[in-house]
């Protein structure tokens, strides 16, 4: 039975105080979506028996088959919450009536969908951080953490499978206090690490209330708020005392009926969370698990819990019995949502520190200052973060969330891509919304309008957006775009599909179209050779796509996929050993040009996005010269970024007075990302080069020097400088992180570095024999790699790799016995060009 209708749900959306934006994130396998559907069942979508079983948020088949999350799934709650439950609501937390709505996200733990949790981060507050009593912190946890505090998102977490520490390890209580702690210390060692000025402290704690203890299977948590209130009536002390009492080293002996901060050494002491909160649920498990009825019966009468039991339940036995017992004592809704309303913010608070990291724009226009204030009667900003299909195959729903405004059914919105320059038209267009949509999980239902601060769905602008866009309204022309989304992985893996039949092929070209926008990340495009490629971050990313590709977006047209290709980069190992001069066609240019290697860390830099072409100049010339030591007038001398206008090479213009300079500069621009976009090598793109223009000399009649005669001249001089440079090839790491227990090591070693990997770290996790080994691999090895790791290691090993950074190859391309030069070759086979690198007198003209 559902508790409420759209129409109750419809009237909270415009109480922004009272709306919760939250996504569920952790590392793979820890329990989110288990745990998504005990919030799911207290709304009286699924039955309470179900749930934990029934992974409502996993909507589609192979989710549930292959039971892992792959698209990450909005879900909007509503609560009708009591008085006695908000009454110790923070002063500072402003609400408004006691009903709750909660837009929930659940998103996936798999790196190779790591995409999709930026895309759930980018449309919510606040985040859950799922954490694995016995596994603790892990490599996805981390990054996930790390994304949610780039995007200034408020995280409160909670330690789950916590029936594993009574029933599979039988910890006693001290030893899994000790475990808790270490594990909420890691995690808050990684926020602490990652934290931004503008959150404020975002430390997690068990007496604050911000860490939950769960398990998600049997439906039971409890946070120390649920003890502490207990426990303070009975003795009759303050309830913020007691809870402080609750954690850390207090110890309370119930002889002397002392409290103390050091073990006194008597048998009867204790600390006060091992007594108070673990050893009792132990003993209700245990009596429950042995069928020990005569006890069980009457704990439950002294908690008050023996009347809230159907009698049906009084004749279950074992492992059903604790089930239902703990369910009833702790019920998992409880402890969450007053963690997710206390701590977690509104969207009126969080859009107030969030407005600058999401705009574009100057900071003070009136569409930041609506962002700011999440003001419904402002001008609307939208911001579409990902496609979702729909029933009918081949359609999408955009969805996103209001910053700022109100969008309506059949409103004329302006969409903004992520290209979109204001007061331009490129990539822009004004379309009407057919319906708007709150998606509920498996269905979605029609509403009127959506109010800001909500998440919302649309109809009928699936043919204009490609993977995400801004949307405002039909008039207001001064709109900037809001910052695009920031992955941590990028598309490495490459495969090429074609079709079995060649009547397929314009199915197969409309399936491409649809594969990449239901994806944020996927990359499809055609090479020239007329290979339709698909890019993804890893293996099961790619067969994810490629399944879906075929049964949904061809609607089962059988289709041929190469084996995996690996994209390399290209880069330079020193400055150019001579300078280089090219001739333009007509012989009346000529330009003078130089390359060398970026300074260590600054691709890097300018991946990450510290380093950008819209740099306000002064701050980018002395984050340049405190970082890499450039020289300050040498960073106004940037003419561009490249390849695709932000990529990690740059011209520099290193000319002292010279004619014409400026006229060219287009041309050279042009020229600078066609040439990094495929280098002389193997047509790869290129990386961490630096151009350096040094002189041009340029006919006087502005007819000669055009772009005709430039752009190819200048490509030219560009390839000419770089094979002069000692031109390498950069290759593609993962950092795999694997989980063994010691008899395994050895099978591991000998894996890593059969596949050219080499081990980084590895570390014992302490009170288990479990270790944690983390190496890189080169992303070319790792087909199969999971496979070959298994065999050797009889499947006690379970690997996770997570695309890290590029590396040089050390040998020399031009050598076609050596390592880059067999692979240089093979790349210009596969791709149809010419089977040899070019000559230099191709590129280089003499005087």
């Amino acid at each position: 039975m559902v508790k409420f209708s759209i129409d109750e749900l419809r009237r909270q959306m415009d109480l922004k105080h009272n709306i919760r934006n939250m996504s569920v994130i952790a590392h793979v396998d820890h329990g989110k979506s288990t745990l998504t559907d005990s919030l799911v069942a207290a709304a009286g979508i699924i039955a309470q028996e179900n749930a934990g079983d029934a992974r409502l948020t996993d909507t589609r088949q192979d989710e549930q088959d292959r039971c892992i999350t792959i698209k990450s799934t909005g879900i909007s709650l509503f609560y009708q919450m009591d008085d006695e439950s908000l009454e110790r609501l923070p002063k500072t937390v402003l609400r408004e009536g006691q009903d709750y709505l909660i837009n929930l996200i659940d998103s996936p733990g798999h790196v190779d969908f790591s995409s999709e949790v930026t895309a759930a981060l980018r449309i919510t507050d606040g985040a859950l951080v799922v954490v694995d009593c016995v596994e603790g912190v892990c490599v996805q946890t981390e990054t996930v953490l790390r994304q949610a505090l780039g995007e200034r998102i408020r995280p409160v977490m909670t330690v789950n499978k916590l029936d594993r520490c009574f029933l599979e390890l039988m910890l006693d209580g001290e030893e899994a206090y000790q475990n808790f702690c270490r594990v909420i210390e890691n995690a808050n060692v990684l926020m602490a690490t990652y934290t931004d000025e503008a959150l404020g402290d975002c430390q997690v704690l068990p007496e604050k209330g911000t860490v939950c203890f769960s398990a998600g299977l049997h439906n039971w948590a409890f946070t120390l708020t649920v003890f502490a209130k207990m426990y303070a009536s009975k003795f009759g002390v303050e309830f913020e005392k007691m809870m402080e009492k609750l954690w850390g080293d207090n110890f309370f002996d119930p002889k002397t009926k002392k409290w103390t901060k050091k073990h006194t050494g008597e048998k009867t002491c204790m600390r006060a969370f091992v007594q108070f909160c673990y050893e009792p649920i132990r003993r209700v498990i245990d009596a429950a698990m042995n069928d020990n009825k005569d006890k069980l019966w009457p704990m439950l009468e002294k908690l008050k819990v023996k009347d809230r039991l159907k009698p049906a339940d009084f004749d279950l036995m074992g492992k059903p019995l604790m089930k239902r017992v703990m369910q009833t004592w702790l019920p998992a809704d409880v402890a969450l949502l007053e963690m997710i309303i206390y701590h977690l913010p509104s969207p009126a608070v969080a859009q107030k520190y969030r407005a600058d990291t999401l705009y574009e724009g100057p900071l003070d226009d009136k569409y930041a200052t609506a962002i700011r204030n999440c003001d419904s009667a402002g001008p609307l900003m939208l911001y579409v973060s990902k496609m979702i299909p729909t029933a009918d195959k081949g359609r999408f729903l955009a969805f996103g969330r209001v910053f700022s405004g109100t969008v309506k059914t059949g409103m004329k919105v302006r969409i903004m891509g992520p290209n979109y320059v204001p007061g331009e038209k490129k990539d822009l267009y004004v379309k009407a919304i057919q319906r708007t949509v709150i998606c509920m999980g498996r269905r979605q239902d029609t509403v009127e309008d959506v109010p800001s601060g909500n998440t919302v769905a649309m109809v009928g602008l699936d043919q204009f957006i490609a993977k995400n866009a801004t949307i405002t309204g039909e008039h207001e022309l001064e709109a900037h775009t809001i910052k695009a989304m920031k992955f941590s992985v990028s598309p490495v893996v490459r495969v090429a599909v074609e079709c079995k039949n060649s009547q397929d092929l314009p199915k197969l070209v409309e399936g491409l179209k649809r594969l990449s926008k239901s994806d944020p990340m996927v990359l499809c495009l055609i090479e020239e050779t007329g290979e339709h490629i698909v890019a993804g971050a890893g293996e099961l990313h790619l067969e994810i796509c490629l399944k879906d590709l075929q049964e949904d977006f061809m609607g089962g047209a059988e289709i041929r996929i190469s084996d995996p290709v690996v994209s390399f980069r290209e880069s330079v190992s020193e400055m150019s050993d001579h300078m280089c001069m090219s001739k333009s066609p007509n012989k009346h240019n000529r330009l003078y040009f130089q390359a060398g290697p970026m300074e260590d860390g600054l691709a890097e830099a300018i991946d990450a996005g510290d380093v950008t072409p819209r740099d306000e100049p002064k701050a980018r010339g002395r984050f340049l010269a405190e970082k890499f030591g450039w020289d300050k007038d040498l960073s106004k001398k940037i003419w561009c970024f490249g390849p695709d206008t932000t990529g990690p090479n740059l011209i520099v213009d290193m000319c002292k007075g010279v004619q014409y300079l400026n006229e060219i500069k287009d041309s050279c621009v042009a020229a600078f990302q066609w040439a990094t976009k495929e280098g002389p090598l193997c047509e790869e793109n290129m990386r961490g080069i630096k151009f350096e223009v040094h002189d041009v000399v340029l006919h006087t009649d502005a007819i000669h020097r055009g772009g005709g005669q430039i752009i190819p001249t200048c490509r030219r001089v560009l390839y000419a400088s770089m094979m002069v440079a000692q031109p390498r090839l950069l290759e593609p790491i993962y950092l795999v992180e694997i989980q063994a227990p010691e008899g395994a090591l050895g099978g591991i070693y000998s894996t890593i570095t059969q596949k050219r990997g080499m081990v980084i770290e590895e570390m014992q996790r302490p009170g288990t024999p479990i270790y944690n080994i983390k190496a890189y691999l080169p992303v070319q090895e790792s087909f199969g790699f999971t496979s070959v790791l298994r065999a050797a290691t009889s499947g006690q090993a379970f690997p996770q790799c997570v695309f890290d950074h590029w590396d040089m190859l050390g040998s020399d391309p031009f050598e076609p016995s050596s390592q880059s030069g067999k692979l240089v070759l093979e790349i210009r086979k596969r791709k149809g060009v010419r089977d040899f690198i070019p000559p230099l007198s191709e590129y280089e003209d003499k005087l």
